[in-house]
């Protein structure tokens, strides 16, 4: 995977720490459904004013939900790339990916474990779940990102050595 040489000076672990920071921030009671929920239906009501109240409920569990899968999706990528960059093997291999997963859920047991521990919200295994799952999306978006650039890497390679 290409990067810009001063992303790649970084150390990529600072990058997923970084984001499990972001995480541990979106966890406290600042996000909670009620003080999201203070963002998300004054904007649908004045978007859509005959709105129920029931159906700006259940858009921001989708929201909600989709914001969990999303942060977890890119938590694993951040780890993929801190794992390929100490593995030559290429396409990366399934154990790397699985790795990237692992951590990613290890961290949403221990996310949810942190919002058992606030006012506003509970620990959920089924937020476990979801955020698992944005983990396996990531991982795979990884894996093929990776795949299609190094399906391209070679064709630049032939054309230096055809025009050498």
């Amino acid at each position: 995977m290409n990067t810009s040489s001063s992303s790649s000076k970084i150390n990529p672990w600072i990058w997923v720490a970084a984001w499990m920071g972001v995480i541990f921030f979106f966890s406290t009671d600042l996000f909670s459904g009620p003080q999201t929920s203070r963002v998300i239906g004054p904007f649908l009501k004045w978007f859509i004013p005959d709105i129920s109240d029931e159906t700006i409920r259940d858009i921001q569990l989708v929201v909600r939900k989709a914001a969990h899968v999303l942060e977890y999706a890119i938590l694993s990528i951040l780890s993929c790339r801190a794992l390929a960059k100490h593995t030559t093997s290429r396409p990366l291999p399934w154990a790397v990916l699985g790795q990237a997963v692992l951590i990613a859920s290890v961290y949403a047991v221990l996310d949810e474990w942190h919002q058992s521990w606030t006012v506003e919200r509970f620990g959920s295994l089924l937020d476990v779940g979801i955020d698992s799952v944005g983990a396996i999306i990531g991982a795979t978006f990884f894996a093929c990102h990776e795949a299609a650039s190094q399906r391209k890497e070679p064709k630049s390679e032939n054309l230096k050595l055809n025009t050498s």
